[in-house]
């Protein structure tokens, strides 16, 4: 133990600039400048924003009261009975009420026929749609896109459940901006207290999606709107030909919506609560569906967005930009960049890690207090403190593993078309057809 201390304090005699650009460039030219230089000043400069234009949100809300258009819920889903009960109940809270519930059941195999046809006979669901042969949620979702008869349509997850006033705000950006093409919802966990892993979810999603993307919001390259709560213009989803077959489709039509040249907003007060994956296991196996489609969307299918041509749009090229560079070419890096200190100097790890760590806590503390800043429930937040010293390693190593494997599944193996999440019939026709 001496010998390590020595070690470690010799380290820090001989740290320059130098040794910090080598092995720890990354951090200073890219992490730092991310999240406290950029992502602190967009969400300072979009909070002060968002309160001097508060009178022209006040006038958007009262347009969008005054014409009152009626309002599809679409809840695609596969074995999801057990959660139509929250949903329900949750719509029925709704401040917004001109709204007609589509549920599709896309051959599930367990009770959601019975639960779905009773809630229908109760008029509880508006129409209640079952498929007898299970074609993937993309192919439930346009099935249920043919009945809509609304105006716009809210895409939801069936273990999703809205906080009351959740409709009426995510409606409001389509009377306050021009040509919207989508509305991304607020996500929060809502069993967070189940697991460890349902924990580490609720600080991911607090940081990944209450603060980014706010921030990439008002930078205008917001890039996926959530399949659990997100809203359209039912022409906009007719013109793009509704959803496309595969993990991650709700990426796919957020790019669709956005090379028509439609503006993407993330709409922070329109909080969905959802159910995350509590074991492990279950949420390596979505993270790597998750991960996967990134290659298949970005890099393969709308390739054309890297393409000036007379299409072509600067802020659709940045938004794929930030979300391949750091969710993909800084994680091959990383993998590299470990191979050459284990070939070079492998016991430089033993001290290069505390370091390392220390600054994602430093980072993930100030992160931690951005959400803790602009959350409403700050209690709740304020409880999860004593979990943030795991935060670097759940991102920083286990996520950043997690996305590595699949980006390689998918490179190499196309493993996206092989996944059980969608039925093996219609990837394979997908994959036929390049989608």
């Amino acid at each position: 133990m001496l010998e390590f201390w020595e070690t470690y304090f010799d380290f820090w005699q001989r740290m320059d600039l130098n040794t910090m650009l080598r092995w720890g460039w990354y951090i200073l030219l890219l992490d730092i400048p991310r999240f406290l230089i950029v992502e602190g000043v967009s969400l300072m400069l979009s909070k002060k924003k968002r309160r001097e234009t508060y009178a022209e949100w006040k006038i958007a809300e009262q347009r969008l009261k005054n014409e009152y258009p009626l309002v599809t819920v679409l809840v695609p889903g596969h074995n999801e009975g057990k959660h139509l009960y929250k949903l329900v109940e949750s719509l029925k809270r709704q401040t917004y009420q001109n709204i007609e519930l589509i549920v599709v059941d896309d051959g599930s195999t367990d009770n959601t026929k019975d639960i779905g046809h009773n809630f229908e006979q109760r008029g509880d669901i508006n129409l209640f749609i079952r498929s007898e042969i299970r074609g993937g949620k993309a192919s439930a979702a346009n099935m249920g896109l043919r009945y809509a008869q609304g105006k716009y349509v809210i895409h939801l997850d069936a273990d999703s459940s809205l906080k009351d006033d959740a409709i009426e705000k995510i409606l409001i950006p389509f009377y306050r901006y021009e040509n919207v093409g989508a509305v991304g919802g607020n996500l929060m966990v809502r069993n967070e207290e189940d697991s460890l892993a349902a924990t580490m979810q609720y600080l991911e999603y607090l940081q990944s999606i209450n603060v980014s993307r706010i921030v990439l919001s008002y930078l205008r390259i917001y890039k996926i709107v959530s399949g659990a709560f997100g809203a359209f213009p039912k022409a906009v989803l007719d013109r793009v030909g509704g959803w496309d077959v595969g993990p991650g489709l709700d990426g796919d039509i957020t790019v669709k919506i956005r090379k028509i040249n439609h503006r993407i907003i993330f709409e922070e007060e329109a909080i969905c609560h959802t159910h995350v994956p509590v074991t492990w296991k279950k949420l390596t196996k979505q993270r790597l569906r998750w991960s996967r489609s990134l290659v298949r969307f970005r890099l393969r299918k709308h390739r054309d967005i890297w393409i000036p041509n007379m299409n072509f749009r600067f802020s659709n090229f940045m938004s794929f930009f930030e979300n391949i560079l750091f969710g993909l070419i800084l994680d091959f890096l990383w993998v590299f960049y470990m191979i050459q200190i284990l070939v070079m100097e492998p016991t430089f790890l033993l001290i290069w890690f505390p370091f390392k760590y220390s600054i994602y806590l430093i980072l993930s503390i100030i992160q931690y207090s951005y959400c803790l800043a602009i959350c409403d429930d700050k209690g709740q937040v304020f409880k999860k403190i004593i979990y943030i010293p795991l935060y670097p390693i759940y991102m920083g190593y286990y996520m950043r593993i997690v996305r590595t494997i699949a980006y390689i599944d998918e490179f190499f193996f196309y493993d996206s078309y092989k996944d059980a999440w969608n039925p093996i019939k219609t990837s394979s026709k997908a994959k036929e057809f390049g989608a």
